[in-house]
C-alpha cells in the first residue's frame, strides 16, 4: 500500500536553480521494494534518482540507492551531494560533526561540509579507482568512432572506473571539447567522459563531457563521479594541479562547477546544491 513520502527535487553542482544537474530524492525510502524504485526513477526519467534508507553499516550516518531510468547504480557522484544536502535538511545529524559517512553500493563515502559565501558546499572523497592505465587497442578504436575523431586529437584514453566503469579520453583543449558531436549508436556498450584543458588564465581549468546513452542519459549535465575519477588519473599523472575547478554542463544549456581539491591522499570532489522542489510523494 503507497503511503505519502517526503521528496526533494535538487539542482547539485550549482549555487543556482536550472544550472547544475538535477536530482530526485525520496527522503525516507523504508518498505519500497527494487521494483517500485526503479519504476519511479523511469518515471522521474533524471539521471539519477535517489532513495534514502537507514544504514546496515553502523558507522554509516545514512544509506542510499541509486537509480538511473535503466539500472541501479553503485555510486554516482551528484546524487551522493545531492542525497547528503537532501538527509541534512529533513533533521540528519551525522555521527561526527566533522563529516557525513553515506553507505552505498562501494561501500562508505566521506562527504565533507565546507562555508563558501555564507553557504554549504558538500564534498566528497572521490572512491578508489577499480580500474585504471590505458585502455586496450580496441576499445581506444571504440572511443574514437563514438567521438567521430581522428587518433592525433586525442591525447590519452584512460579507465577511470570508480563503480560506474568510467572510460575518460583527454583531448587537445577544452575548445574541442565543446565541439564534440558524438555518435551516440557508436558508443553502446561505453560510459565515456572526455576532459579538455583552459587555456591559462582562464576562469576554469578543465571542461567536461559525459555520455552514458546505454542507461537512458545521452549526455550527462554534471557528473560527480566521472569528475573525481579524471581527477584522480591527472591529478596523479601530472597533469592537472591539486586544486582546480572544471565545467562540465554547457552543450545542455547549463553551467555547473566542480571544485577539486588533493588533500593528502585523497581527492574531494565539491559542488553547490540549490533546492527547487520539496514537498511529499505518494509511493
Amino acid at each position: 500500500m503507497s503511503e505519502s513520502r517526503r521528496y526533494a527535487q535538487l539542482d547539485v553542482f550549482s549555487a543556482e536553480p536550472l544550472l547544475g544537474n538535477p536530482l530526485a530524492v525520496v527522503v525516507d525510502a523504508r518498505g519500497l521494494d527494487d521494483t517500485t524504485m526503479q519504476a519511479f526513477a523511469r518515471w522521474t526519467n533524471l539521471s539519477e534518482t535517489t532513495f534514502l534508507l537507514p544504514p546496515e553499516d553502523p558507522r554509516a550516518d545514512y544509506r542510499v540507492r541509486i537509480f538511473t531510468p535503466a539500472r541501479e547504480l553503485p555510486f554516482a557522484g551528484h546524487p551522493t551531494l545531492g542525497s547528503c544536502h537532501a538527509w541534512l535538511a529533513a533533521g540528519g545529524v551525522p555521527h561526527d560533526a566533522g563529516e557525513v559517512l553515506q553507505e552505498c553500493g562501494v561501500g562508505l563515502v566521506r562527504i565533507r561540509r565546507q562555508t563558501v559565501d555564507g553557504r554549504t558546499r558538500l564534498a566528497f572523497a572521490a572512491p578508489p579507482l577499480r580500474r585504471s592505465g590505458p585502455v586496450d587497442a580496441a576499445r581506444h578504436a571504440r572511443v574514437l568512432a563514438a567521438l567521430r575523431l581522428p587518433a592525433e586529437a586525442v591525447r590519452a584514453v584512460e579507465w577511470v572506473d570508480n563503480g560506474p566503469p568510467w572510460i575518460a579520453a583527454l583531448l587537445q583543449d577544452a575548445q574541442a571539447v565543446h565541439a564534440l558531436q558524438p555518435d551516440f549508436a557508436a558508443m553502446q556498450g561505453l560510459e565515456l567522459g572526455v576532459v579538455g584543458a583552459y587555456p591559462a588564465g582562464s576562469a576554469l581549468d578543465f571542461e567536461l563531457r559525459a555520455f552514458v546513452p546505454e542507461l537512458g542519459v545521452p549526455e550527462d549535465p554534471v557528473t560527480g563521479s566521472l569528475n573525481a575519477g579524471v581527477a584522480q588519473w591527472l591529478i596523479g599523472a601530472g597533469l592537472a594541479p591539486r586544486r582546480y575547478v572544471a565545467g562540465q554542463g554547457r552543450a545542455l544549456g547549463r553551467d555547473g562547477r566542480v571544485h577539486v581539491q588533493a588533500d593528502g591522499d585523497t581527492v574531494w570532489i565539491g559542488g553547490d546544491v540549490a533546492e527547487c522542489i520539496t514537498g511529499m510523494v505518494r509511493l
